[in-house]
């Protein structure tokens, strides 16, 4: 049967589209299903059918091998990267983030233990990235990736007071710029932005430290958990603000200078790909916007490519689109939309 009406009407998604049906459940139809379905699974399926299914599933693996990794070879730990990370942010925000109940007195102590775990477990996990890259070198000494892990792990923790010198900015610049912030402890308790940032700026030094995956583990793990997507790529100057944050997107190769503050919805992408003879998409390029000292970007501005330079003290207004370079002390802004109003005039019937 075909209709231009939705099939159920409480369903209103649900129409028929070029004499196709599109199935569209609702709570009558699902009662319907399971009142009378007579699907049953086949007897002693563990043993005659799943055996069966397990070989498909290994021909899969065959056929889209970039989708294995069989033995774990040569790649980190996601979930041991992650649980790193909220240690790192024990280290950063002592009392704040994390389980140590922490004293003057005992500071010192829980301090050294914490940090010779992170050490320990970093370590194991950059040595594996670093192999992930060193194996498709034939002649790569078998302790190269553990000596460089060492190093890349221990240049991490000495910038640690670095890290937080330049969170501690990044916290009073959201208090300061934001005049629902009652507290500088509101801001670290409840602020996405602030894990955000502190993620980037960890996965930051481990970037710059040519250590493959786990930046990325980091940072992407945190867009999942705060809308927040921020490259570790990306270059980003002291006292930063992301207010609210969903949505804001930060590329690779994208450069803030220091107190710049964004509003939701905030994009500095890319505005094309340039490719080679062959079709493939050039990497390693600039492509992404910069961003002078002292800038405001509203609410859903969109900024792209290389060419995007944003000189300092400049005002971007919201839903703003831009694609070329801004003259410092500017301030950009949308035409106001222009208004209408409709009247609805109901005339009264007179009585015969």
């Amino acid at each position: 049967m075909t209709t231009n009406q939705p099939r159920h009407k409480d369903c209103k998604k649900c129409l028929i589209e070029s004499n196709k049906d599109i199935d569209c459940w609702n709570p009558d139809r699902m009662l319907d299903t399971l009142m009378h379905t007579t699907q049953t699974v086949e007897q002693d399926w563990t043993a005659k059918g799943l055996p069966k299914l397990v070989d498909d599933v290994v021909v899969s693996y065959e056929e889209f091998g970039g989708m294995v990794h069989l033995e774990g070879r040569d790649l980190p730990s996601k979930k041991i990267v992650i649980e790193v990370l909220e240690d790192l942010f024990t280290v950063l925000f002592p009392g704040y983030l994390g389980d140590l109940e922490l004293t003057k007195a005992s500071v010192k102590y829980h301090l050294s233990i914490k940090l010779t775990s992170i050490y320990a477990r970093l370590t194991d996990e950059v040595e594996k990235s670093l192999k992930y890259i060193c194996r498709k070198i034939s002649q790569c000494p078998h302790d190269l990736c553990q000596k460089r892990a060492h190093v890349v792990a221990w240049e991490l923790l000495e910038k640690l007071p670095e890290i937080r010198a330049k969170l501690n900015g990044d916290v009073q610049a959201a208090y300061s710029g934001d005049p629902a912030a009652i507290s500088t402890d509101e801001v670290i308790l409840s602020y996405p932005c602030i894990l955000a940032i502190a993620t980037y700026r960890i996965a930051h030094e481990l970037y710059l430290s040519g250590v493959p995956l786990i930046p990325r583990i980091m940072s992407e793990h945190m867009h999942s958990l705060t809308g927040i997507d921020i490259h570790p790529g990306a270059k980003i100057g002291r006292n930063f603000f992301i207010d609210h944050g969903t949505g804001v997107v930060i590329g690779e190769t994208a450069e803030i200078g220091d107190n710049v503050k964004l509003y939701q919805g905030v994009t500095l992408g890319a505005l094309s790909f340039p490719k080679d003879e062959k079709g493939n998409i050039i990497k390693g390029r600039k492509r992404h916007p910069t961003i002078g000292n002292n800038v405001v970007i509203y609410s859903g501005a969109t900024l792209l490519g290389a060419e995007t330079v944003v000189g300092d003290n400049v005002v971007i207004g919201g839903n703003v689109w831009l694609t070329g370079p801004v003259a410092q002390g500017t301030k950009i802004t949308l035409a106001a939309p222009e208004q209408k109003y409709r009247m609805e005039i109901r005339q009264t019937e007179k009585s015969p």
